[in-house]
């Protein structure tokens, strides 16, 4: 497949190409956005979508309701209700649908309580509900639709005294949705990992909450499935790890380090500096720890890959913080005779960094320096290998679209804002087919927009196209600006399409947007 670079930027409501397409490839077509009217309060995070009712469930965290849109014309959506979920709990968290059935997480409060998965029907009316972990983040069902698995993140309270365990819920389905009760679910819990902490350690998971058991210190975020639905690989963000669960057994197999990034080798630069008034995607001594956000899933000749948003997160609570900048830190000889000034704020002094070194103290000396988020996308097989990693290609793609905006932050479009603090953070992902040939869509949390990559050969992907429907020059509070902020999306079908075209759905935070893209062929 021929290689294309295609930028297309929504700046002053006009689309630019800066590389014409190459054949038997796809594009991303705006068609319409349904705006919430509420900026920076989560009104848009979640979106799910039921076939059958051409229908999509949005998650507003801002007034905990799902937000149910009419795509019937997908150019034209309308919000046919708003479903109010206060008797659930205290705040929305995630939303699936599957064969008009609506899945919804539900937090308590406090959060560090056991929270709540209701199942309704499309219309919003109550069929049943369980209880699960503390703070269920994320949910999915499973291909066959039987089960549920929710991700309970399990954070701890503001003053890390109250550390529940994370854990994910298994909810057997197959008796049928109205006849659930607590019997159906299935807690798969860590706390055989409990004495296996050094082990850990050594393999380079992240585990270091003050006083916290292994069960206690990992974090689930989110889910994906492999095609049989029978194993679970599960994003431990702030561990910097995977959990490999065996879905019909309850029970976690495997617990695997990410590893980390490299960034002095050659394709993996980053622009680590906020205050160099310049564009400076460079190699520097420093470990990225990739900590994913999103993960998906998708098979290729039999064989199952999982693809990463390498957002990165730090811990920071009034009772515990790991934030630190590399400028704050004493250097090993090692580093500061190589680098003189590499702490100057012009080049790694103001980079964020942790406080909580993967490899360990080794007295008030830092060795290495690390950074959060790997500013990339990755590629898992179904052993949790790294086949593939897109280097620096974000950073460099949206310096060469968006140069005057670059690393701009969701909130404002303040030039090379975000540079010291994890760049463009991808944060969403999902999979799509498309004539065949599998897709990946990654959002960027901060710049914004989307990235489209093909991974029909996951050893070998192909950037597409990068899209970002957003206008720099409007003020990021009002409907100008576009969409601020993407964190979940949906991949439509063509089968499953309103209109028979595939779609991609993105819910935008910030800005409290839900934009339909059509998914255009050039064939």
């Amino acid at each position: 497949m021929k290689k294309r670079t295609t930028f297309i930027v929504a700046a002053a409501m006009t689309a630019v190409t800066l590389a014409n397409a190459a054949p038997s490839s796809i594009s991303l077509s705006p068609l319409s956005t349904y705006a919430s009217g509420i900026f920076d309060e989560g009104a848009a995070e979640i979106v799910a979508h039921d076939a059958a009712s051409q229908r999509l469930f949005v998650t507003n965290a801002d007034e905990n309701t799902l937000d149910v849109l009419d795509i019937s014309e997908p150019a034209n959506p309308s919000l046919l209700t708003k479903i109010d979920l206060a008797p659930y709990g205290d705040g929305v968290n995630s939303v699936a649908v599957h064969d008009g059935v609506v899945a919804v997480a539900c937090e308590a409060d406090p959060k560090q309580d056991p929270g709540t998965v209701a199942f309704l029907d499309i219309d919003g009316t109550f069929v049943s509900s369980v209880v699960v972990g503390a703070l269920p983040d994320m949910l999915t069902f499973t291909p066959d639709g039987t089960k549920v698995l929710v991700a309970n993140e399990g954070e701890p309270d503001d003053d890390y005294v109250v550390d529940p365990e994370g854990s994910v819920s298994i909810i057997d389905l197959s008796g049928g949705v109205e006849l659930l009760t607590q019997a159906n679910v299935k807690t798969v819990s860590f706390t055989p990992f409990n004495s296996l902490e050094n082990r850990l350690k050594r393999g380079q998971v992240r585990i270091f909450g003050p006083n916290a058991t292994v069960a206690q210190d990992l974090e689930p975020e989110y889910i994906a499935l492999s095609e049989d639905g029978k194993t679970a690989f599960v994003t431990l963000q702030e561990n910097n790890a995977i959990a490999m669960v065996d879905v019909e057994r309850a029970q976690v197999k495997r617990i695997k380090s990410l590893g980390y990034k490299w960034h002095a080798l050659p394709g993996n630069g980053l622009d680590a500096s906020d205050k160099d008034d310049a564009i400076n995607i460079e190699n520097w001594p420093v470990a990225g720890m990739f900590q994913p956000d999103a993960i998906a899933s998708y098979n290729v000749r039999g064989r199952n890959y999982y693809i990463t948003a390498n957002e990165g997160d730090a811990r920071d609570y009034d009772g515990f913080s790991e934030e630190s900048d590399i400028g704050s830190l004493q250097l090993s000889g090692w580093l500061t005779n190589r680098f003189p000034t590499i702490q100057a704020n012009e080049h790694l002094g103001r980079l964020g960094t942790t406080t909580e070194p993967p490899f360990g103290k080794c007295g008030e000396v830092s060795h290495v320096l690390f950074s959060y988020g790997a500013r990339s996308f990755s590629i898992l097989d179904d052993r949790g290998s790294r086949v593939f990693d897109s280097g620096d290609d974000f950073e460099r793609i949206t310096a060469e679209a968006l140069p005057e905006f670059f690393n701009a932050s969701n909130d404002n479009s303040k030039f090379d804002n975000r540079s010291d603090n994890k760049g463009p953070e991808p944060e969403g992902v999902v999979v799509g087919k498309v004539e065949g040939r599998h897709y990946a869509f990654i959002g960027l949390e901060r710049i914004g927009g989307i990235m489209v990559y093909d991974v029909t050969n996951p050893r070998r992907p192909e950037f597409i196209e990068y899209y970002n429907n957003r206008d720099f020059t409007q003020d990021v509070e009002t409907a100008g600006a576009g969409d601020l902020g993407p964190e979940g999306l949906a991949f439509i079908s063509a089968n499953d399409s309103p209109n028979g075209t595939p779609l991609l759905v993105v819910a935008n935070e910030v800005s409290g947007t839900t934009t339909i893209y059509e998914i255009l062929s050039s064939k």
